[in-house]
């Protein structure tokens, strides 16, 4: 198990001591009122962890505490491993990102696009560009989740049970098959909006490498990397460490959420690219320096272990968007507390372009990302920062954490 200790004093790395506190100061207060039920976060720089604090529960009513090695529902924050995976193969030669996905799910061959009407009559055309592997990297597919209820189409995959997960016993396979067989919200490569891409991501890993994606994850991304303790599940060894998952009550205050929650003990039939794994902070800093370029390991390079080349990495963080667009322009920014002004997207996360639009302090090039419980990373490559916040907190735009930690964070720098 990975061990959650500073491996340079923060004044070493640049930091202010004092003023690093104030992150701790600040969320605590999320405990004491009762909006949070605990937390965890972690900063390091040059590839070194320089901070990491804990308070309050990982489950308010057994009172157990958070500590180092609890476990946490990550949910989006599984995409940009399952990126990098998608990406490992690229490298290998395996597919080019111009190909299109139904070479691999023969059942997107055949899209159709939603230009009018109703959830209960739609008016469609066939798709004219094929759905391409770089439009699953970028939310440009045209697909959608059934949670978002902003879009007809939306409740056509509730009705088919995709909401916050699938019907019992589906597969891999058998949702990217239900997923092609509905609508797309806009012609591939015309627009922008989160949604289940990283999932039939996920499921083109699969086809390609000949594995099932746990046994990928497992044997060429997580056992690599030492990352121990992340999975698709949390078994009975391990449940205790589990922390509990909550949803703002009436009152603002958490309330527990069971019935999302208990899905983390169960062995999934449906391995989630988009949204599945469980983690540790130790565990998901280890994939973050993966990705940082530092004195001691170049990007796509951790402890001697290169999973990825540092141009791919550098690829990876560049927009992609259309014309270089941000999502306030180009996309559908939902369920993001922070805005999308200034911000592009890339082969797996968001990346800074300006960070002046969008008045949260960062720096150009940053690559972040968050999960549906509140979770949240970013890596500055040119301030040589990581940063990660875990909690569970369904749903993330509840309170204004993430924009409130860039604030904390970059005001303690001082080199």
């Amino acid at each position: 198990m990975n061990e959650l200790k500073p491996e340079v004093e923060a004044a070493e790395a640049g930091l202010d001591p004092d003023r690093l506190r104030r992150v701790d100061r600040h969320f605590a207060r999320y405990v004491d009122d009762g909006r949070l039920p605990g937390w965890l976060v972690t900063v390091s720089r040059r590839g070194r962890l320089a901070h990491a604090s804990w308070y309050g529960s990982r489950d308010l009513e057994a009172g157990l505490p958070v500590e180092p090695d609890t476990l946490w529902r990550i949910y989006s924050m599984t995409k940009p491993v399952t990126s990098v995976a998608a990406m490992m193969l690229w490298e290998e030669g395996r597919f080019e990102l111009t190909d299109p996905v139904s070479s691999f799910i023969p059942s997107f061959a055949g899209v159709r696009v939603y230009t009018g009407g109703s959830d209960v009559v739609q008016v469609t055309v066939p798709a004219t560009e094929p759905v391409r592997i770089w439009h699953l990297l970028t939310h440009t597919a045209g697909l959608t989740y059934g949670f978002h209820r902003t879009h007809p189409v939306e409740a056509l995959y509730r009705e088919a049970g995709f909401e916050w997960g699938w019907p019992a016993g589906t597969t891999l396979a058998a949702a990217c098959d239900a997923y092609a067989g509905f609508p797309l919200l806009f012609q591939p490569g015309t627009d922008w909006n989160y949604s289940v891409a990283t999932d039939v991501l996920g499921r083109v890993v699969e086809v390609v490498s000949g594995l099932s994606l746990d046994e990928f994850f497992r044997t060429r991304i997580l056992g690599p990397l030492g990352m121990t303790s992340t999975s698709f599940h949390v078994g009975d060894a391990d449940a205790g460490r589990l922390a509990a998952l909550y949803t703002p009550g009436r009152d603002g205050k958490a309330s527990r959420l069971d019935s999302l929650g208990a899905a983390a003990r169960t062995q999934p039939s449906l391995f989630s690219g988009g949204g599945g794994l469980v983690s540790t902070a130790a565990d998901y800093h280890r994939f973050l320096q993966l990705l940082l370029s530092s004195p001691d390991s170049p990007a796509g390079e951790l402890g001697g272990v290169r999973l990825l080349s540092p141009r791919t990495v550098a690829y990876m963080a560049r927009n992609h968007l259309p014309g270089g667009l941000d999502l306030e322009t180009f996309g559908r920014p939902l369920y993001a507390e922070s805005p999308f002004r200034g911000v592009g997207f890339g082969l797996g996360f968001a990346v800074v372009i300006d960070p002046v639009p969008g008045k949260v302090l960062c720096s150009e090039g940053e690559l972040s990302w968050g999960g549906a419980a509140s979770t949240a990373f970013w890596i500055d490559p040119a301030a040589e920062l990581t940063v990660s916040f875990f909690t569970q907190l369904l749903p993330s735009r509840a309170h204004p954490i993430r924009p409130q930690l860039r604030q904390l964070v970059y005001q303690a720098l001082t080199g």
